[in-house]
Protein backbone atom coordinates (compact mmCIF):
# COMPACT_ATOMS: atom_id res chain seq x y z
CA UNK A 1 0.00 0.00 0.00
CA UNK A 2 3.09 2.30 -0.33
CA UNK A 3 3.81 4.50 -2.76
CA UNK A 4 7.18 4.39 -4.08
CA UNK A 5 9.67 5.60 -1.46
CA UNK A 6 10.49 8.97 -0.73
CA UNK A 7 13.68 11.09 -1.97
CA UNK A 8 14.71 14.67 -1.48
CA UNK A 9 17.17 17.43 -1.57
CA UNK A 10 19.40 17.93 -4.56
CA UNK A 11 20.16 15.20 -6.64
CA UNK A 12 18.64 15.40 -10.00
CA UNK A 13 18.24 12.41 -12.43
CA UNK A 14 16.23 12.07 -15.48
CA UNK A 15 13.43 10.17 -14.73
CA UNK A 16 12.16 7.34 -17.57
CA UNK A 17 9.08 6.61 -19.51
CA UNK A 18 6.41 4.48 -17.57
CA UNK A 19 4.73 1.48 -19.47
CA UNK A 20 1.57 2.32 -21.25
CA UNK A 21 -0.85 0.62 -19.40
CA UNK A 22 0.37 3.09 -16.25
CA UNK A 23 -0.42 6.06 -18.38
CA UNK A 24 -4.06 4.35 -19.09
CA UNK A 25 -4.46 4.04 -15.22
CA UNK A 26 -3.86 7.61 -14.77
CA UNK A 27 -7.17 8.01 -17.10
CA UNK A 28 -9.11 5.27 -15.37
CA UNK A 29 -11.94 6.99 -12.75
CA UNK A 30 -14.46 5.66 -10.54
CA UNK A 31 -18.16 7.56 -10.64
CA UNK A 32 -19.14 9.23 -7.80
CA UNK A 33 -20.98 8.16 -4.73
CA UNK A 34 -22.67 9.36 -1.84
CA UNK A 35 -20.16 9.37 1.34
CA UNK A 36 -21.79 8.29 4.57
CA UNK A 37 -20.92 10.77 7.58
CA UNK A 38 -17.53 11.25 8.88
CA UNK A 39 -15.92 12.59 11.84
CA UNK A 40 -12.22 14.55 11.82
CA UNK A 41 -10.95 14.81 15.03
CA UNK A 42 -13.90 13.74 16.84
CA UNK A 43 -16.21 16.52 15.43
CA UNK A 44 -18.50 15.45 12.93
CA UNK A 45 -17.81 16.82 9.15
CA UNK A 46 -19.75 18.14 6.89
CA UNK A 47 -20.03 15.70 3.34
CA UNK A 48 -18.85 17.40 0.53
CA UNK A 49 -20.19 15.77 -2.61
CA UNK A 50 -17.35 15.16 -5.59
CA UNK A 51 -17.15 15.29 -8.78
CA UNK A 52 -16.04 12.11 -11.23
CA UNK A 53 -12.36 10.67 -10.12
CA UNK A 54 -11.38 11.12 -14.08
CA UNK A 55 -12.22 15.07 -13.50
CA UNK A 56 -9.43 17.19 -12.07
CA UNK A 57 -9.57 17.99 -8.62
CA UNK A 58 -10.50 20.47 -6.64
CA UNK A 59 -7.68 23.54 -6.62
CA UNK A 60 -8.42 24.81 -3.08
CA UNK A 61 -10.34 21.98 -1.05
CA UNK A 62 -11.95 22.12 2.15
CA UNK A 63 -10.99 19.28 4.53
CA UNK A 64 -12.56 16.20 3.24
CA UNK A 65 -14.75 14.41 5.56
CA UNK A 66 -13.88 11.39 7.03
CA UNK A 67 -14.97 7.78 7.52
CA UNK A 68 -14.75 6.74 10.91
CA UNK A 69 -18.19 5.52 12.15
CA UNK A 70 -19.40 2.30 11.66
CA UNK A 71 -19.80 0.75 7.53
CA UNK A 72 -22.68 -1.19 7.63
CA UNK A 73 -22.87 -4.22 5.76
CA UNK A 74 -24.79 -4.79 2.25
CA UNK A 75 -27.68 -7.01 3.69
CA UNK A 76 -28.33 -7.89 -0.32
CA UNK A 77 -24.61 -9.68 -0.55
CA UNK A 78 -24.64 -13.19 0.20
CA UNK A 79 -21.87 -13.53 2.11
CA UNK A 80 -6.83 3.56 -5.26
CA UNK A 81 7.52 28.53 -9.06
CA UNK A 82 10.20 26.41 -11.21
CA UNK A 83 12.30 24.39 -8.99
CA UNK A 84 16.27 25.41 -9.13
CA UNK A 85 17.50 22.84 -6.63
CA UNK A 86 19.59 20.59 -8.22
CA UNK A 87 21.68 23.45 -10.16
CA UNK A 88 24.50 23.52 -7.33
CA UNK A 89 24.61 19.86 -7.18
CA UNK A 90 24.79 18.96 -10.88
CA UNK A 91 27.69 21.86 -11.92
CA UNK A 92 29.94 20.31 -9.36
CA UNK A 93 29.92 17.12 -10.37
CA UNK A 94 32.22 15.81 -13.39
CA UNK A 95 30.69 14.34 -16.38
CA UNK A 96 32.19 11.01 -16.02
CA UNK A 97 31.29 10.89 -11.86
CA UNK A 98 27.16 11.97 -13.03
CA UNK A 99 26.89 9.53 -16.11
CA UNK A 100 28.16 6.70 -13.35
CA UNK A 101 25.64 7.78 -10.74
CA UNK A 102 22.62 7.71 -13.39
CA UNK A 103 23.69 4.33 -14.95
CA UNK A 104 23.74 3.02 -10.93
CA UNK A 105 20.46 4.60 -10.43
CA UNK A 106 18.49 2.88 -13.21
CA UNK A 107 20.40 -0.32 -12.92
CA UNK A 108 17.38 -1.86 -11.03
CA UNK A 109 18.12 -4.58 -8.61
CA UNK A 110 16.34 -8.03 -9.34
CA UNK A 111 15.08 -10.41 -6.53
CA UNK A 112 12.38 -13.15 -7.53
CA UNK A 113 11.18 -12.00 -9.77
CA UNK A 114 10.35 -8.60 -9.32
CA UNK A 115 12.68 -5.65 -10.13
CA UNK A 116 13.67 -3.37 -6.86
CA UNK A 117 14.86 1.02 -6.67
CA UNK A 118 19.04 0.57 -6.89
CA UNK A 119 19.97 3.82 -5.32
CA UNK A 120 20.77 3.29 -1.80
CA UNK A 121 19.62 -0.06 -1.78
CA UNK A 122 21.76 -1.12 0.91
CA UNK A 123 20.86 1.79 3.10
CA UNK A 124 16.72 2.34 2.37
CA UNK A 125 14.07 0.06 4.27
CA UNK A 126 12.05 0.43 1.17
CA UNK A 127 10.55 -3.12 0.23
CA UNK A 128 8.47 -2.48 -2.34
CA UNK A 129 9.40 -2.99 -6.05
CA UNK A 130 9.68 -0.68 -8.84
CA UNK A 131 8.69 -2.56 -12.01
CA UNK A 132 6.06 -2.44 -14.37
CA UNK A 133 3.40 -4.25 -12.45
CA UNK A 134 3.85 -2.40 -9.26
CA UNK A 135 3.89 0.96 -11.15
CA UNK A 136 0.27 0.55 -12.87
CA UNK A 137 -0.68 -0.10 -9.21
CA UNK A 138 0.38 2.87 -7.66
CA UNK A 139 -1.42 4.66 -10.32
CA UNK A 140 -4.45 2.60 -9.76
CA UNK A 141 -3.90 3.44 -6.00
CA UNK A 142 -3.95 6.63 -6.49
CA UNK A 143 -7.31 7.29 -7.84
CA UNK A 144 -8.28 4.96 -4.89
CA UNK A 145 -7.25 7.78 -2.51
CA UNK A 146 -8.79 10.65 -4.84
CA UNK A 147 -11.87 8.57 -4.37
CA UNK A 148 -11.41 8.25 -0.72
CA UNK A 149 -10.81 11.93 -0.36
CA UNK A 150 -14.15 12.45 -2.45
CA UNK A 151 -12.21 13.57 -5.48
CA UNK A 152 -9.40 16.20 -3.47
CA UNK A 153 -5.69 15.32 -3.96
CA UNK A 154 -5.68 16.48 -0.48
CA UNK A 155 -7.23 17.19 2.74
CA UNK A 156 -5.30 20.31 4.74
CA UNK A 157 -6.60 23.67 3.90
CA UNK A 158 -3.36 24.53 2.15
CA UNK A 159 -4.07 27.35 -1.04
CA UNK A 160 -7.06 27.87 0.59
CA UNK A 161 -6.31 31.27 1.78
CA UNK A 162 -3.46 32.25 -0.20
CA UNK A 163 -2.17 30.82 -3.35
CA UNK A 164 1.09 28.34 -3.60
CA UNK A 165 4.26 29.18 -4.87
CA UNK A 166 6.31 25.51 -4.29
CA UNK A 167 5.35 22.46 -3.67
CA UNK A 168 7.30 19.09 -2.60
CA UNK A 169 5.70 15.31 -3.23
CA UNK A 170 7.14 13.42 -1.02
CA UNK A 171 7.91 9.68 -2.37
CA UNK A 172 6.22 10.84 -5.67
CA UNK A 173 6.06 7.17 -7.20
CA UNK A 174 5.06 7.41 -10.49
CA UNK A 175 4.59 11.03 -10.48
CA UNK A 176 0.76 10.81 -10.82
CA UNK A 177 0.13 12.98 -7.75
CA UNK A 178 2.29 15.53 -8.64
CA UNK A 179 1.19 16.03 -11.90
CA UNK A 180 -2.44 15.91 -10.93
CA UNK A 181 -1.16 18.92 -8.66
CA UNK A 182 0.94 20.75 -11.19
CA UNK A 183 -2.02 20.27 -14.06
CA UNK A 184 -4.63 21.98 -11.41
CA UNK A 185 -2.21 24.73 -10.32
CA UNK A 186 -0.49 26.03 -13.03
CA UNK A 187 1.12 28.35 -11.10
CA UNK A 188 2.83 26.73 -8.89
CA UNK A 189 6.20 24.88 -9.07
CA UNK A 190 5.76 20.85 -7.77
CA UNK A 191 9.04 18.74 -7.26
CA UNK A 192 8.41 15.56 -6.66
CA UNK A 193 11.41 13.08 -4.82
CA UNK A 194 11.75 9.77 -5.07
CA UNK A 195 14.34 6.64 -5.06
CA UNK A 196 13.15 5.55 -8.05
CA UNK A 197 13.55 7.24 -11.39
CA UNK A 198 9.89 5.95 -12.95
CA UNK A 199 8.42 8.92 -13.59
CA UNK A 200 7.27 9.92 -17.40
CA UNK A 201 9.61 12.33 -19.48
CA UNK A 202 6.50 14.40 -20.66
CA UNK A 203 4.94 16.09 -17.98
CA UNK A 204 3.68 19.87 -16.99
CA UNK A 205 6.12 22.37 -17.29
CA UNK A 206 5.96 23.58 -13.35
CA UNK A 207 6.41 20.32 -12.67
CA UNK A 208 9.96 18.55 -12.36
CA UNK A 209 11.16 14.80 -10.62
CA UNK A 210 14.69 14.06 -8.31
CA UNK A 211 15.65 10.94 -7.12
CA UNK A 212 16.99 10.73 -3.77
CA UNK A 213 16.39 9.77 -0.49
CA UNK A 214 14.18 11.72 1.86
CA UNK A 215 16.03 10.56 5.46
CA UNK A 216 19.18 12.76 4.44
CA UNK A 217 19.66 16.16 5.01
CA UNK A 218 17.29 18.08 3.06
CA UNK A 219 19.17 21.07 1.18
CA UNK A 220 16.20 22.93 -0.91
CA UNK A 221 17.44 26.27 -1.75
CA UNK A 222 14.03 27.84 -1.61
CA UNK A 223 10.87 26.92 0.85
CA UNK A 224 8.01 25.64 -0.01
CA UNK A 225 4.19 26.52 1.03
CA UNK A 226 3.04 22.83 0.94
CA UNK A 227 4.51 19.33 1.62
CA UNK A 228 2.75 16.24 0.80
CA UNK A 229 3.62 12.35 2.32
CA UNK A 230 1.35 9.88 0.68
CA UNK A 231 1.98 6.09 1.54
CA UNK A 232 5.36 6.01 2.81
CA UNK A 233 4.66 3.81 6.23
CA UNK A 234 7.27 0.98 5.67
CA UNK A 235 9.78 3.12 4.25
CA UNK A 236 10.84 6.08 6.94
CA UNK A 237 12.78 4.38 10.04
CA UNK A 238 13.13 8.10 11.49
CA UNK A 239 9.59 9.59 11.31
CA UNK A 240 10.46 12.76 13.79
CA UNK A 241 12.94 14.03 11.52
CA UNK A 242 10.85 13.43 8.61
CA UNK A 243 8.57 16.16 10.74
CA UNK A 244 11.03 18.81 11.61
CA UNK A 245 12.99 18.84 8.10
CA UNK A 246 9.10 19.22 6.84
CA UNK A 247 8.89 22.14 9.27
CA UNK A 248 11.95 23.81 8.39
CA UNK A 249 11.35 23.52 4.74
CA UNK A 250 8.45 25.28 4.73
CA UNK A 251 7.22 28.81 4.51
CA UNK A 252 5.61 30.69 7.70
CA UNK A 253 1.69 29.27 7.56
CA UNK A 254 2.66 26.18 5.06
CA UNK A 255 1.39 22.45 5.82
CA UNK A 256 2.93 19.62 5.83
CA UNK A 257 0.37 16.73 5.31
CA UNK A 258 0.87 13.23 6.08
CA UNK A 259 -1.49 9.99 4.67
CA UNK A 260 -0.98 6.37 5.45
CA UNK A 261 -3.05 3.47 6.26
CA UNK A 262 -2.11 1.20 9.64
CA UNK A 263 -1.75 -1.89 9.76
CA UNK A 264 -3.28 -4.30 10.85
CA UNK A 265 -6.77 -4.37 9.84
CA UNK A 266 -9.83 -4.28 11.82
CA UNK A 267 -13.82 -5.06 11.88
CA UNK A 268 -16.38 -3.45 13.92
CA UNK A 269 -18.31 -6.51 13.63
CA UNK A 270 -16.01 -9.60 14.62
CA UNK A 271 -16.40 -11.01 11.39
CA UNK A 272 -12.56 -10.84 10.80
CA UNK A 273 -11.26 -13.96 12.53
CA UNK A 274 -8.26 -13.89 14.17
CA UNK A 275 -7.28 -17.29 12.52
CA UNK A 276 -8.10 -16.08 9.12
CA UNK A 277 -5.10 -15.80 6.85
CA UNK A 278 -5.28 -11.99 5.56
CA UNK A 279 -5.21 -11.37 9.25
CA UNK A 280 -2.13 -13.91 10.03
CA UNK A 281 -0.49 -12.21 7.00
CA UNK A 282 -1.04 -8.60 7.93
CA UNK A 283 0.47 -9.29 11.81
CA UNK A 284 3.39 -10.90 9.92
CA UNK A 285 4.33 -8.22 7.74
CA UNK A 286 3.73 -6.25 10.94
CA UNK A 287 6.59 -7.85 12.54
CA UNK A 288 8.72 -7.73 9.40
CA UNK A 289 8.53 -3.99 8.98
CA UNK A 290 9.57 -3.30 12.59
CA UNK A 291 12.35 -6.18 12.15
CA UNK A 292 13.56 -3.64 9.38
CA UNK A 293 13.21 -0.80 11.39
CA UNK A 294 10.41 0.84 9.81
CA UNK A 295 7.17 0.10 10.89
CA UNK A 296 3.73 -0.51 9.01
CA UNK A 297 1.63 1.08 12.15
CA UNK A 298 3.73 4.63 12.08
CA UNK A 299 0.81 6.39 11.52
CA UNK A 300 -0.04 5.75 15.38
CA UNK A 301 2.49 8.44 16.37
CA UNK A 302 2.25 11.26 13.08
CA UNK A 303 0.08 13.68 15.06
CA UNK A 304 3.05 13.68 18.09
CA UNK A 305 5.54 13.84 15.24
CA UNK A 306 3.74 17.16 14.62
CA UNK A 307 3.41 18.75 17.97
CA UNK A 308 7.04 17.84 18.71
CA UNK A 309 7.69 19.42 15.51
CA UNK A 310 6.54 22.77 16.06
CA UNK A 311 3.45 22.37 14.27
CA UNK A 312 0.35 23.69 15.03
CA UNK A 313 -3.52 23.68 14.46
CA UNK A 314 -2.72 19.61 14.08
CA UNK A 315 -5.26 17.93 12.52
CA UNK A 316 -6.04 13.86 12.31
CA UNK A 317 -9.07 12.74 10.10
CA UNK A 318 -9.62 8.90 9.57
CA UNK A 319 -11.13 6.88 6.91
CA UNK A 320 -11.59 3.07 6.03
CA UNK A 321 -10.46 1.03 3.29
CA UNK A 322 -12.69 -2.05 2.95
CA UNK A 323 -11.14 -5.12 1.97
CA UNK A 324 -13.62 -5.79 -0.87
CA UNK A 325 -17.25 -4.40 -1.54
CA UNK A 326 -18.99 -5.38 1.53
CA UNK A 327 -20.20 -2.52 2.77
CA UNK A 328 -23.81 -1.26 2.14
CA UNK A 329 -22.99 2.49 1.56
CA UNK A 330 -22.26 3.17 -2.22
CA UNK A 331 -18.86 4.98 -2.00
CA UNK A 332 -17.07 2.65 0.61
CA UNK A 333 -18.86 -0.30 -1.63
CA UNK A 334 -16.90 1.60 -4.90
CA UNK A 335 -14.03 1.80 -2.64
CA UNK A 336 -13.67 -1.58 -1.42
CA UNK A 337 -14.29 -2.90 -4.72
CA UNK A 338 -11.25 -0.73 -5.93
CA UNK A 339 -9.14 -1.85 -2.70
CA UNK A 340 -9.79 -5.49 -3.41
CA UNK A 341 -8.56 -5.13 -7.04
CA UNK A 342 -5.51 -2.45 -5.45
CA UNK A 343 -4.61 -4.94 -2.96
CA UNK A 344 -4.46 -8.49 -5.11
CA UNK A 345 -2.11 -6.84 -6.96
CA UNK A 346 -0.22 -5.52 -3.92
CA UNK A 347 0.02 -8.57 -2.26
CA UNK A 348 3.07 -10.08 -3.75
CA UNK A 349 4.84 -6.81 -4.05
CA UNK A 350 3.94 -6.23 -0.05
CA UNK A 351 5.25 -9.83 0.71
CA UNK A 352 7.69 -11.08 -0.73
CA UNK A 353 11.44 -8.77 0.10
CA UNK A 354 10.13 -8.93 3.84
CA UNK A 355 8.95 -12.55 3.83
CA UNK A 356 12.03 -13.83 2.60
CA UNK A 357 14.76 -11.76 3.05
CA UNK A 358 13.40 -10.45 6.88
CA UNK A 359 11.33 -13.63 8.09
CA UNK A 360 13.22 -16.29 6.40
CA UNK A 361 10.53 -17.89 4.40
CA UNK A 362 10.73 -19.38 1.21
CA UNK A 363 9.04 -17.97 -1.76
CA UNK A 364 7.07 -21.12 -1.79
CA UNK A 365 5.60 -20.80 1.39
CA UNK A 366 5.30 -17.05 0.78
CA UNK A 367 3.06 -17.76 -2.34
CA UNK A 368 1.18 -20.56 -0.69
CA UNK A 369 0.01 -17.73 2.11
CA UNK A 370 -0.79 -15.17 -0.26
CA UNK A 371 -3.47 -18.29 -1.90
CA UNK A 372 -5.21 -18.27 1.08
CA UNK A 373 -4.90 -14.13 1.86
CA UNK A 374 -6.58 -14.09 -1.83
CA UNK A 375 -9.51 -16.25 -0.68
CA UNK A 376 -9.96 -13.79 2.63
CA UNK A 377 -10.01 -10.83 0.52
CA UNK A 378 -12.72 -11.71 -1.70
CA UNK A 379 -15.05 -13.27 1.40
CA UNK A 380 -17.92 -10.63 1.61
CA UNK A 381 -18.87 -12.29 4.73
CA UNK A 382 -15.52 -11.10 6.34
CA UNK A 383 -16.48 -7.33 7.61
CA UNK A 384 -13.32 -6.12 7.48
CA UNK A 385 -11.07 -2.98 6.24
CA UNK A 386 -7.69 -0.88 6.45
CA UNK A 387 -7.74 2.59 9.00
CA UNK A 388 -6.38 5.17 7.00
CA UNK A 389 -4.73 8.39 8.60
CA UNK A 390 -4.22 11.98 7.31
CA UNK A 391 -2.37 13.77 9.43
CA UNK A 392 -1.69 17.73 8.73
CA UNK A 393 -0.47 20.81 10.61
CA UNK A 394 0.86 24.21 9.85
CA UNK A 395 3.74 26.00 10.66
CA UNK A 396 3.32 29.27 12.53
CA UNK A 397 2.83 32.49 10.39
Amino acid sequence: MTDSTPAAKDTAAPPTSPPPATQAATDTAAPPASPPPATAGGSTAADAPGSPAADAPAPAPAPAPAGTGHLEADPNLLDEEPNNDADSSISALGASYTTSVMSSIYKFREENGRTYHAYKADESTYFMPNDERETERLDLQHHLSIRMLDNRLYVCPAGKDKPLKRVLDCGTGTGIWAIDFAEEHPDTAVVGVDLSPIQPNFVPPNVEFFVDDLEETWTYHTKFDFIYARFLTGSIRNWAKLARQAFENLNPGGYFEVCDPLSPIKSDDGTLKEDSAVLKWNNLLLEGSRKLGASLDSALQYEQHLIDAGFQNVTKVEYKWPINGWPSDAKYKEVGEWNLVNMTQALQALSLMLFTNVLGWSVVEVETLLAQVRKDLKNRATHAYWPIYVVYGQKPE
